[in-house]
């Protein structure tokens, strides 16, 4: 039995000199910014858009900042939700004995990769907006709902009177990122060795209990790395629906230089919420890969 050293982390001297270098640089361009723009910065102004006192209810409320942060959570959970069911459908579609569940996930595929995100939104914006959804009544629907049941639907889908808006842009990322996962999943079960499938077949497992219980499970950590870029992607591309008025971290960005000319205060403090976000996802999907590993 062989104990594995862990590993320590060597700084050698010239990575000491390539980071003081990089400190350097980016002090240099910090301190142009502040000194050297002909640029009056107002920080102080910019914790109002992350939270609020309403003097009115005597409490404290979410600023339009957090507001949009929380509609990007939703978009980006409904989406990822969506997104996988319909990406591992179709990657399984993808290496499927039938020609025409082949077909069938190929024409989707190559379809959603090769039409623009925007051109997608608009479509599924104008067409499940102002015809489905007023063919269904969904906004009636929504009106004659208890009270609670309402309050409930708008922390999961936010504005009920936005909840057609919200669908469109939630079922446009969903078949967007989908297809992407689609082809991660094709290439993680492809990766698995076809002596994996032979064993499972010597054992008496059909084609799906060989998939489920032997070939998924090897192709599931080797798809995670990928899958997590994909998730993290969904957050970066939720930014995109702003074009058509959904209220999330971007559209609130928009909405607040426009109102204040804070461009940098404003942009800077997006970025970083962003940023927060989608490192905290690639840390969570760091320790998964851990628990696998051990497992």
């Amino acid at each position: 039995m062989t104990n594995n050293p862990k590993k320590t982390l060597r700084i050698t001297l010239p990575d000491a000199v390539t980071l003081a270098a990089l400190a350097g640089v980016m002090g240099y361009v910090l301190y142009r910014a502040i000194t050297g723009l002909n640029y009056h910065w107002h920080w102080e102004s910019i914790p109002q858009y992350l939270i609020r006192y309403d003097a009115g209810e005597h409490a404290w409320r979410p600023g339009l900042l957090t507001l949009g942060l929380m509609t990007t959570l939703r978009l980006s959970i409904w989406s990822a939700v969506l997104a996988t069911v319909a990406g591992v459908i179709m990657g399984l579609f993808r290496v499927s004995p039938s020609l025409f569940k082949r077909q069938l996930a190929g024409t989707y595929v190559g379809l959603i990769r090769n039409t623009p995100p925007l051109v997608l939104i608009f479509i599924f914006y104008f067409f499940i907006g102002d015809q489905i959804m007023s063919l269904l009544h969904v906004e009636d629907l929504i009106a004659g709902l208890p009270e609670t049941t309402r309050t409930t639907l708008s922390w999961l889908f936010g504005p009920m009177n936005r909840f057609s808006q919200f669908l469109s842009a939630v079922l446009t990322l969903a078949l967007f990122e989908g297809a992407y996962i689609a082809e991660i999943v094709r290439a993680g079960v492809q990766s698995v060795e076809t002596g994996q499938w032979e064993a499972a077949a010597g054992q008496g497992l059909s084609r799906w209990q060989s998939l489920r219980h032997v070939v998924l499970p090897q192709a599931l950590q080797r798809m995670l790395p990928a899958l997590a870029g994909q998730f993290i992607s969904i957050v970066k591309d939720s930014a995109i629906v702003s074009v058509i008025s959904i209220e999330e971290l971007t559209f609130q960005g928009q909405q607040i230089m426009t109102t204040t000319y804070m461009s940098f205060e404003v942009w800077i403090t997006v970025f970083v919420m962003y940023f927060v976000l989608t490192f905290l996802c690639s840390l969570a999907v760091r320790r998964l890969e851990l628990v696998l590993q051990r497992n």
